[in-house]
């Protein structure tokens, strides 16, 4: 007689490449021309103080990015990098039993965003960035018994492929103005 074996192993959600990707260079596209705009203007801001901001800026977004989370048979985490320290950003865990309800809120803009809610009613926000967030909504279904067919991610990536098409124009701009720059 053969036992059932139940796999036992967390399952491991990381940031979208796509949505990391996008956001890096977004970031890469809007801060690097700055330095050489001040060294064409004579700005009073030193281009190296310029550059010393947008490398820890680049770090600090890099940080957020790394977040992931683990589902288990004991519940819910989101963590980030060992590097990232903790007061940058914190994390949270939250097991299966404390889990109530998952909650819909609206956005600002319109857009619905997903609660858990604690039996203590905290609140902990559901990521929807990662990659593979249908498997990780129907192992959140699994695990909390709480129907999950309407939860949809915030942003579709198509959104993101045309945020990348419009940032990959603004770094062609910025090469020109670069450029441009660089030969006055």
């Amino acid at each position: 007689m053969t036992a059932n074996l139940v796999n036992t192993s967390p399952s491991v959600f990381r940031l979208s490449p796509l949505i990391r990707i996008t956001l890096l260079s977004l970031y890469l596209a809007l801060t690097v021309p700055l330095p050489f705009l001040a060294q064409v203007t004579a700005a009073p801001t030193p281009p190296a103080l310029l550059w010393l901001g947008i490398g820890i800026g680049f770090i600090a977004l890099y940080a957020v990015l790394t977040e992931r989370v683990i589902l288990d048979d004991q519940g819910i985490q989101v963590t980030y990098s060992v590097w990232v320290p903790r007061f940058f950003r914190k994390g949270w865990l939250l097991n299966w039993s404390d889990v109530k309800e998952l909650k819909p809120r609206t956005t600002g803009q319109g857009g619905i965003v997903y609660y858990f809610l604690s039996q203590s009613g905290q609140a902990y926000l559901l990521p929807v960035r990662v990659a593979g967030f249908a498997k990780l909504v129907r192992q959140v279904q699994e695990k909390t018994g709480i129907d999950t067919t309407d939860v949809r991610p915030l942003a579709q990536p198509w959104m993101y492929i045309i945020l990348l098409g419009f940032t990959l124009l603004l770094l062609l701009v910025d090469s020109w103005t670069i450029t441009t720059a660089l030969n006055q």
